[in-house]
């Protein structure tokens, strides 16, 4: 169902969902920060050191708990917890961009990650070998965006879903996260103004 910024400010559980590369994890953590609502980056509790996918079941019984939680913003839709997610979720914020911007963030996100050996998930580290694998996260993304983008758009039109910010370009995210950020630094600064 299509959302609004006001279902999106009195969310408490809240899923960022998109292609990988699209900048779900750097919108979970502004999300996260504006909104006052703990941030849970998945790829931490579903990889373990040296790039060791965690198997699903594990996977749930890492994150089932957190979702039970009453305020989270979860960074992505895995298919072993999405059922769960979106049950509990008040509102999903979907990055539904053109291949071109999701491909290129990635790839220039990896290329930095290789480059400066950035530990992320665990301490692992993106080499160019594991770039160029046949199971690589740039070929992962070829793999998944198609469906993904279509998981967008059907939660996006369907009555039954939390509500769904559908952002189809950078932009539109930058301005959501601008009035968050904005309307938060106003009802600080009127209950400072109280205080006082």
């Amino acid at each position: 169902m299509a959302g609004t910024i006001d279902d999106l400010r009195r969310a408490r559980r809240v899923v960022c969902f998109g292609a990988t590369g699209s900048g779900k994890s750097t919108m979970t953590a502004a999300l996260a920060t504006r909104l006052g609502l703990p941030a849970v980056h998945l790829d931490d509790l579903c990889w373990d050191p040296g790039w060791v996918e965690v198997p699903r079941d594990e996977q749930r019984a890492r994150v089932l708990p957190i979702l039970e939680r009453d305020a989270w913003v979860i960074d992505a839709l895995r298919s072993s917890i999405a059922a769960e997610a979106l049950d509990r979720a008040d509102a999903i914020v979907a990055l539904d961009y053109e291949r071109r911007v999701s491909l290129a963030r990635l790839v220039r996100r990896t290329a930095r990650r290789i480059r400066t050996r950035e530990r992320v998930c665990n301490g692992n580290v993106e080499t160019l070998r594991l770039a160029v694998a046949r199971d690589s996260v740039i070929v992962w993304h070829f793999r998944s965006w198609r469906r993904k983008r279509q998981q967008a758009r059907a939660l996006h039109a369907d009555a039954a879903a939390p509500p769904v910010l559908l952002l189809r370009r950078p932009d539109e995210a930058e301005r959501l996260l601008e009035a968050l950020g904005r309307d938060g630094r106003e009802r600080e600064s009127l209950g400072n103004a109280d205080r006082r």
